[in-house]
């Protein structure tokens, strides 16, 4: 396991394990685009309903002047970059669910509430990379501040959520003790155009990108950790449209 340990040992510490997150909602959605774009209304109202945050930050993204399409299929998909950019909380929120949302059919079924924010999520990134750089891999940095890391070389993880990253290591630097990734990404999709941080180069990875630990480093107080894209693994794929099917 790849193990990102938060805090000091005096205050106590916060283990945040990086393996192949293993619950993780990890839906592709590969040939069903219009099938789930035809059910998307009727999931979002029942959505809304049962979560204020995520009904308001939707409300007030989808009321942000209109940015050109792009690439993009749906204007719906750029609302759901915007929100997602728009607020910590309810990006950690919706992290947080996405991580664990895929333990089995049934608890995403009837316990993951971010279905269709994924799924333009996952969409809008596979757009955009489409139109970017659809066969190439390039460098992005993240820096996880207050850590301290132990790693191996040669283990295989992914995140398991969406993931910021971004263009330059100086935008990702923190300070005092922190663990610096330095990832190629071949999946992830810069969203500068569609995002709230406009000042920001960032690349959002989809959660079902693996990488391969390849170099671990120290230096003073800050561990530096290099990850090359090793594929893609996803678990689910259409899983709303199967409903609710054993395993």
């Amino acid at each position: 396991l790849l193990v990102l340990l938060a805090g000091t040992l005096a205050t106590g510490i916060e283990e945040i394990v990086l393996d192949m997150a293993p619950n993780s909602f990890d839906d592709r959605y590969l040939n069903c685009h219009e099938e789930m774009v035809e059910k998307l209304p009727m999931i979002n109202r029942s959505e809304f309903a049962s979560n204020k945050l995520y009904a308001q930050v939707w409300a007030e993204a989808a009321a942000q002047p209109p940015r050109p399409q792009g690439a993009l299929r749906q204007r719906e998909e750029a609302i759901a970059l915007m929100a997602y950019t728009m607020s910590s909380g309810l990006s950690k929120e919706f992290n947080t669910a996405v991580h664990e949302g895929g333990r089995s059919q049934q608890e995403y079924l009837n316990n993951f509430h971010y279905k269709v924010m994924h799924f333009l999520l996952t969409e809008a990134l596979s757009d955009l990379k489409g139109a970017q750089t659809p066969s190439a891999c390039f460098p992005v940095y993240k820096t996880i501040r207050g850590t301290w890391s132990t790693a191996k070389q040669g283990q295989i993880i992914r995140f398991g959520q969406f993931t910021s990253t971004f263009l330059t290591q100086q935008e990702a630097e923190g300070s005092g003790a922190v663990t610096v990734l330095r990832l190629d990404t071949c999946h992830g999709a810069m969203i500068k155009e569609f995002s709230f941080q406009t000042q920001q180069e960032e690349v959002l990875i989809p959660p079902f990108e693996t990488f391969r630990v390849t170099l671990i480093s120290h230096q003073s107080d800050t561990t530096f950790i290099q990850l090359s894209s090793h594929g893609a693994y996803s678990k689910y794929n259409c899983a709303w449209l199967k409903g609710d099917i054993p395993g």
